[in-house]
C-alpha cells in the first residue's frame, strides 16, 4: 500500500470510522464497516494518536467541536484562507489560527482527531481547587482580604514570596472564582467594595455648570500627561446623603498619593476654598503645581485658590469623567469607606486621615508595587524643578 494511501479517503469515510471506534466498535470491524482495510484503518487511529478519549460535546458555544476542526482540516488541504475557514464555522480568525496553532502535531500537520483528543485532554481537570485544597494558602488570602488587599495585589504578593513553589500561589481569577463562591467564608472575607459577585462598573456624571475665567485642561501643560514631572493633581468631591455633606479628595498623579481634604461647614464655592487652602499648605511648594478639577460650581472662587495655595487650576470638559481618571478611581476605592447614601458629616478630620494612610501605605502595581507613601518620599527626596 503506498504511503499516504490512507490520506484519499474522503474525510466522510475517516468521520465515521472515528465514530463507530467511540461507539465501542474494535479498530477491525470498523474498518470493515466503512469499507477499508485493517491496515488502514489502523494508520488512522496512530496518526490521531492511538487514542479514544470520550468526548461529553461542548460545554459552551464557543469551544470547537470535531465538525468544526474537520472543517478546518479541510480548508487547510484545500488551501482556503484561515479567515474563509472561520467564517465558513462561524468562528472568529483568532480562534482558528489559536486552534491551528496550539493542536498541529509536532510535525506541524494538522489532524482533526488528533486535534481533538489534545482539546479534550487539556479539558478534563479533575483536581480540587487550589484554594479549598490549601488551607496555609486560603488562611492567607482570608488574611489579606480583611486588611482590604484587592486579589491583584494578593496573587502578585504571592508570585514574589513563592516564586518556585506553585502550591501556595494564586492567580487574581482563582481569588475571585474562590471568594465567590464562598470558600473563604462569607462574613470575614470581602472585597474592598463588598461586592459578592461580578458587577459592572458605573461612572456619575458631572453636572454642566458655568465657572467664570475657566481655564480647560486643553491648556494645561503638556508635561502632566507623561506623569514623569511630579506636582499635578486631580482632585473632586464625593458627596453624602441628600447632598448635605461631602469630603474633598486629591490625588497626585504620578505617586497616587491621596489627600483628603475635610469640609465640616458644607460644601458650597466659599467653604471649599477656604478648606483646600488650609489643608494643602503643608505640601511643599514643589509639589503645588497644577490641579485639575471637573465644572462643579464648588470651585467657583478658583482664582482665590490659585493665588493663595500656587496651583494653577485646569477644568474638565462637561461629562468627561475621564479626563480625571486617577481621581475616578480613587474615589471608587474611598467608596468602601464612605458608601454612597450615607452622612458624611460624621467623619472627623482625623478619621479622614487614617483613611488616607492606609491607601497611601499599600502597593500599587502602577508603581512597581511600591505604595504611595514611598513614591512621594523618592519625589521628594529626588531633584525637582518647578
Amino acid at each position: 500500500m503506498p504511503r499516504y494511501a490512507p490520506n484519499r479517503v474522503p474525510t466522510a469515510v475517516k468521520k465515521r470510522y472515528f465514530e463507530l471506534l467511540h461507539q465501542g466498535y474494535r479498530g477491525a470491524a470498523a474498518a470493515r464497516y466503512v469499507g477499508v482495510s485493517t491496515s488502514c484503518g489502523s494508520l488512522w487511529f496512530i496518526d490521531a494518536g492511538s487514542m479514544i478519549v470520550p468526548d461529553p460535546g461542548p460545554i459552551s458555544p464557543r469551544f470547537l467541536t470535531q465538525d468544526d476542526r474537520i472543517a478546518i482540516a479541510d480548508g487547510l488541504h484545500t488551501g482556503q484562507s484561515v479567515k474563509r475557514i472561520a467564517a465558513s464555522i462561524g468562528k472568529s480568525f483568532q480562534s482558528v489560527y489559536r486552534e491551528i496553532k496550539r493542536n498541529s502535531k509536532p510535525d506541524g500537520r494538522y489532524n482533526p482527531w488528533w486535534a481533538h483528543n489534545q482539546a479534550l485532554l487539556r479539558r478534563k481537570r479533575p483536581k480540587e481547587e487550589k484554594i479549598r485544597a490549601g488551607e496555609q494558602l486560603r488562611t492567607f488570602v482570608r488574611e489579606k482580604l480583611t486588611e482590604k488587599w484587592s486579589p491583584q495585589q494578593i496573587s502578585r504578593h504571592l508570585a514574589r514570596e513563592h516564586a518556585h513553589d506553585t502550591s501556595t500561589r494564586a492567580c487574581p481569577e482563582t481569588i475571585y472564582r474562590a471568594l465567590f463562591a464562598g470558600l473563604l467564608g462569607r462574613r470575614d472575607a470581602k472585597l474592598r467594595t463588598g461586592r459578592t459577585r461580578r458587577k459592572k462598573q458605573r461612572r456619575g456624571v458631572p453636572t454642566l455648570n458655568k465657572i467664570k475665567n475657566m481655564t480647560l485642561i486643553h491648556q494645561r501643560p503638556v508635561e502632566v500627561n507623561d506623569r514623569k514631572s511630579p506636582g499635578h493633581w486631580e482632585g473632586d468631591l464625593i458627596i453624602g446623603r441628600g447632598q448635605g455633606s461631602a469630603i474633598g479628595t486629591l490625588v497626585e498623579r504620578t505617586t497616587r498619593y491621596v489627600q483628603l481634604i475635610h469640609l465640616p461647614g458644607g460644601w458650597k464655592a466659599p467653604q471649599v476654598r477656604n478648606a483646600l487652602i488650609a489643608q494643602t499648605a503643608h505640601i511643599p511648594p514643589q509639589m503645588r503645581r497644577t490641579l485639575t478639577w471637573d465644572q462643579g460650581r464648588e470651585l467657583t472662587l478658583h482664582q482665590d485658590i490659585e493665588a493663595l495655595t500656587g496651583f494653577r487650576i485646569y477644568f474638565c470638559d462637561p461629562h468627561s469623567p475621564w479626563q480625571r481618571g486617577t481621581n475616578e478611581n480613587m474615589n471608587g476605592l474611598l467608596r468602601q469607606y464612605f458608601p454612597k447614601g450615607t452622612d458624611l458629616s460624621v467623619h472627623t478630620a482625623q478619621d479622614l486621615r487614617a483613611v488616607a494612610r492606609q491607601l497611601n501605605r499599600r502597593p500599587r502595581i502602577v508603581l512597581g508595587d511600591k505604595t504611595p507613601v514611598e513614591a512621594m518620599r523618592d519625589c521628594l527626596t529626588g531633584p525637582l524643578t518647578r
